[in-house]
């Protein structure tokens, strides 16, 4: 049996990257793995601060603050957290993959509590292997054959249950992912099924003895030891026949006969051997099916918890429409940082943009005016797109891209090992030995550390030869000088917004497409905080009065 509910015909597929120690944890099943990885990689890990390589996920984390998305997602839950990070980190590029999976998603968003419910059926059959415990004898045959029916025995219950489940929920769904799933449950756990495996776990047990056969072998050793069905059980009237029985022929063992009793269970091992590998590699089938099954609910369990944190807000939300790579295409109507109103009370403001057919998106304006939450939601909105959630905003229209890379400005080396700008460039250059065509950059203040003419041409260099490589490139920049070079080719490719001021000074956290300006308006930033500082003494001592 086969959940696939991420994937049409494949089992969760994570970057390789990602695929380390904790989602071995989370794929083996075992509901405590998780906590115990993470202690021995605390303990593993070495003292001082570890700077992550610019191509790894963990700029991008840091950067689009995804750690925020995953948080929401988890409500508290470690395995939920890491599954949501592996989801929206391990994107998808086929625009119908997407679609499948928001499907599916669109059903969990209609019945969440039949979501919940099919999890907490996968959680409870997990546990129920974890009851079961293992013990000593767990290496020999018996001791295999004995825990491998009392799990299966437990699953039952669990596997009866979920086709019930599957059989009342199925004319509700109408994604091909679930509609699949309840169709494989209602055939595969058919009731006449389910008595059989109850029938043959019950003789497993054997309460009537156990049969063997054997063939005699040179030496006069066994061979080809064959368990078989026990002989039906007598009534106790044939039992009382007086007619005539077949003849038969036993041994005792002495009660004191070591060897004896020694040479009986390593013939009764050879027998059930062959069985014992086969009930237990049944059990583990049917725990790799709940792992597998709670795995991909996960990810759509922490969907239902961010929507749900969205919609105590009044944050609007849509599934986007992806279109193949290749195809320059972004079109965002209210689109807003979903990080950023997780964090605030009120709602935040939501932006349009309609850059279709556009590789350079060139963002200017007032500071503090939404241009780098601008880049960073348009940054989340590509990443939640390719995992197949829902996105913060009206609509979207985007082409699926093949990597995103982030170059955000950093706070000076403490170290001092080496200067701002050449800390940039080394960055950046990784940044070129990984990223690849059909890839998007989000560059926010990048090379602003060195004087503008400078900056301006080092930036000017890094994007021509990006947009070169058919690399899509989104740069927020207060560099007048570069962004006016590219304003002033008039290239039909490029869209240059500007972030709105009101006239008094007043910001709008709108984007509207205009021409670069000259000035960022530091001065606004200037007044708000010296007039601040002024007014605070006036009013302490006007207090001491």
């Amino acid at each position: 049996m086969k959940v696939f509910l991420l994937h049409r015909c494949q089992d969760f597929a994570v970057k390789p990257e990602l695929r380390d120690p904790i989602f071995d944890a989370m794929m083996s099943g075992d509901l405590f793995a998780i906590t115990n990885v993470r202690r021995n990689l605390e303990r593993q890990r070495k003292p001082g601060s570890w700077t992550a390589p610019t191509g790894s996920d963990a700029v991008l984390t840091q950067d689009l603050e995804l750690g925020t998305l995953w948080n929401a997602m988890a409500a508290g839950d470690e395995f939920l957290f890491e599954m949501a990070k592996r989801a929206v980190l391990s994107s998808l590029t086929d625009p119908d993959a997407i679609l499948y999976r928001q499907r599916v998603l669109a059903d969990c968003l209609e019945y969440p509590e039949v979501v919940r419910q099919l999890y907490l059926l996968a959680m409870e059959a997990l546990e129920n292997e974890r009851q079961v415990g293992s013990f000593w004898l767990r290496e020999r045959p018996d001791g295999i054959l004995g825990r491998s029916v009392r799990v299966l025995k437990l699953q039952l219950g669990v596997l009866e249950r979920l086709r019930q489940l599957a059989e009342e929920q199925e004319k509700n769904f109408r994604s091909e992912g679930f509609r699949r799933f309840f169709a494989m449950l209602r055939e595969e756990l058919a009731g006449e099924y389910l008595q059989t495996v109850e029938h043959h776990l019950r003789e497993l047990e054997f309460k009537r003895g156990l049969v063997e056969s054997a063939e005699l072998a040179k030496g006069i050793k066994g061979r080809r030891y064959v368990v078989r069905t026990p002989p039906r059980q007598q009534r106790w009237t044939e039992r009382l026949s007086l007619g005539k029985r077949s003849a038969s022929f036993s041994f005792t063992i002495p009660p004191r006969d070591e060897a004896g009793f020694k040479a009986l269970e390593e013939i009764r091992g050879r027998g059930i051997n062959l069985v014992a590998n086969a009930v237990a590699q049944s059990a583990d089938h049917v725990k790799s099916f709940f792992a597998m099954l709670r795995l991909e609910l996960a990810f759509y369990l922490g969907c239902l918890n961010l929507r749900e944190r969205l919609d105590e807000k009044g944050e609007p939300t849509c599934f986007p429409e992806p279109v193949p790579a290749g195809q320059l295409t972004l079109t965002a109507q209210g689109i807003y940082d979903v990080c950023l109103t997780l964090h605030l009370d009120d709602r935040v403001v939501g932006n349009q943009v309609n850059a279709d057919g556009k590789s350079l998106v060139m963002i200017t304006g007032a500071n503090q005016g939404g241009k780098s939450t601008l880049l960073r939601s348009l940054g989340l909105a590509q990443l939640m797109m390719q995992s197949g959630m829902f996105i913060g905003a009206h609509a979207l229209r985007a082409n699926v891209c093949d990597g995103v890379f982030t170059h955000y400005k950093r706070e000076e080396d403490a170290t001092m090992e080496s200067g701002k700008l050449d800390e940039e460039l080394r960055r950046m250059s990784e940044i070129a030995d990984w990223i690849t065509p059909n890839s998007i950059l989000l560059c926010n203040e990048s090379f602003a550390s060195t004087n503008e003419r400078e900056g301006s041409e080092i930036a000017r260099q890094v994007v021509r030869a990006m947009l070169d490589k058919q690399i899509k490139v989104f740069f927020v920049t207060h560099m007048y000088d570069l962004a006016h070079s590219f304003h002033a080719q008039q290239l039909d490719t490029a869209l240059f917004l500007r972030a709105e001021r009101q006239a008094d000074g007043r910001r709008t956290f709108k984007l509207v497409e205009r021409e670069p300006q000259p000035t960022s308006y530091g001065e606004d930033s200037y007044r708000r905080i010296f007039r601040t500082a002024e007014t605070e003494p006036a009013t302490a001592a006007k207090t001491r009065r």
